[in-house]
């Protein structure tokens, strides 16, 4: 973790009460780190969490399967969409 804190050369401000800025001094202490290790320790795991659960799509067994079969085999492309990538190709 040491080498990670050498290279944070990025700022970020954070607006506190006195009495959050006393909390998480005091909660940084107990845990023998300076507050913004602290801050980090328990925020970037977070961030990572809402990111990764904001980026991938999770599917059932039965929907896996049905995206398998459609790549293995895709359905003839409707009209609409022929005549759609038609008017897209001819814009160029």
């Amino acid at each position: 973790m040491a080498s990670t804190a050498a290279t944070r050369d990025d700022r970020i401000e954070l607006r506190a009460t006195k009495e959050e800025k006393r909390l998480l001094v005091a909660a940084a202490a107990q845990e023998r780190l300076d507050v913004t290790s602290y801050i980090m320790r328990l925020a970037l795991p977070a961030a990572r969490e809402v990111v990764d659960r904001a980026e991938r799509i999770v599917l059932s067994e039965r929907d896996t399967e049905r995206v398998l079969r459609l790549l293995e085999n895709p359905p003839t492309p409707a009209p609409a969409l022929l005549d759609a990538a038609r008017r897209r190709r001819s814009r160029k």
